[in-house]
């Protein structure tokens, strides 16, 4: 059953409010789980993987057609292997592989744009923000464009939330990753198939290049690339997306802030990281303890699960001035969003990239952009992610 999301945009905004008045660590009782809520704390268990692993699956519901994800996934691993499968990925998705898919993503963008190019009003998520990051995936990897459709339904029904409610149990995960475990197998079939394809014969794309990776002697097995692609479609497409609409929303309910921002082009990267503080696409990060621990003066046993909120780290005082202000020109910006220490985000390139390009193109094409009726905004699931779904915007040509 879809469960609809209706979540008043300042909501949202109060969230971290709501988790920066708690007590900093804490046993929430309802869910069975820690939760920290203050920067210095988060920061140091997010940057302890010794004590606060990644690794969750001992403590997570299981699912077989999960399994192969799992096995690419370096975000749910700790070292040796994490440096390892990070390592060998790194070879061929570098910085310079990100860089070079700028003139491509102007492209992409202005040609999503040219599709609504008569319209005054149109869904900025359904335009721009959701299909953007999953063409550049699908591009990427050296998918044909024909079939890059394919990655769209596989990432709405993997990331949509649409089988849990607002405070899923582990009852309803187990549920939930039942219902997607068909998705989950299509999308394993399809990707070991272009993998072997690619074996075979070898092509300019990021699938070829993660087949050559290489770290003394040792190559990515078929399941680690296919774990990687789910990955990517995290880390790439989603919080791209959620950035994306978050920026939008974010402006638009801060009179003045897009003029600023057209006024001063160059103030768009930073602009970006206060969004990213403002509004973090997963506002939490899970951690399995993983030694008997003291934490905030609260004693810790092996296998309790311990949750970081970013989004309230993210207005810590201690760390930010003024953190409930909105400020696109706030610098520097520790933002906790991307995490922190090892398991930094490995897509944050790409998504800081997306959406400059996106965001500016929407600057010079449009002279006003605005979100006309926040009644007819849509959310995410909050549980799963914090963004919008649907997002209505009218504009003005320049």
């Amino acid at each position: 059953m879809t469960v609809p999301v209706e979540v008043p945009a300042i909501l949202l905004e109060e969230i971290p409010r709501r988790w920066r008045a708690a007590e900093p660590v804490r046993f929430d009782e309802a869910a069975g789980v820690w939760r920290v809520s203050d920067y210095d704390t988060a920061a140091a268990v997010l940057a302890d993987p010794k004590t606060f692993s990644s690794d969750l699956s001992s403590l997570a519901p299981t699912q077989e057609d999960f399994e192969t994800f799992t096995q690419g996934n370096f975000v749910g691993m700790d070292p040796p292997e994490h440096r390892r499968l990070r390592t060998l990925v790194s070879q061929a998705f570098t910085p310079r592989v990100v860089e070079g898919l700028a003139p491509r993503i102007e492209a992409l963008v202005g040609q999503l744009l040219d599709r609504v190019g008569d319209q005054d009003r149109f869904d900025l998520v359904e335009s721009l923000a959701y299909p953007l990051p999953i063409i550049v995936i699908a591009e990427l990897l050296g998918i044909p464009a024909e079939e890059h459709l394919l990655f769209q339904e596989w990432a709405g029904i993997l990331f949509g939330g649409d089988q849990l409610g607002e405070a899923p149990d582990a009852a309803d995960i187990e549920r939930a990753l039942e219902a997607i475990a068909p998705t989950v197998r299509e999308m394993n079939g399809y990707m070991l198939e272009h993998i072997r394809a690619r074996r075979a014969n070898p092509g300019d794309d990021l699938t070829s290049r993660l087949i050559a990776a290489e770290v003394d002697g040792v190559h990515l097995r078929d399941q680690q690339m296919v774990g990687f692609v789910a990955l990517l479609l995290v880390a790439g497409h989603v919080t791209t997306t959620a950035l994306l609409g978050n920026a939008v929303v974010t402006f638009d309910r801060h009179p003045g802030t897009n003029e600023a921002l057209r006024a001063d082009p160059g103030l768009l990267p930073t602009a970006i990281e206060e969004v990213l503080r403002w509004l973090p696409p997963f506002p939490e990060l899970g951690r399995r303890v993983a030694r008997p621990v003291v934490l905030g003066g609260h004693e810790l046993a092996p296998d309790t699960m311990l949750m970081t909120h970013l989004g309230a780290a993210n207005r810590d005082p201690s760390h930010f001035t003024a953190p409930e202000v909105f400020d696109v020109t706030r610098a520097p910006n520790p933002h906790l969003t991307f995490g922190h220490g090892i398991h930094f985000c490995f897509g944050a390139p790409l998504a800081r990239l997306e959406a400059r390009l996106a965001l500016r193109a929407l600057q010079e094409r449009f002279r006003t952009l605005t979100v006309p009726s926040y009644e007819d905004v849509t959310y995410q699931n909050p549980a799963v992610l914090l963004g919008v779904r649907r997002l209505p915007v009218e504009v003005l040509r320049s």
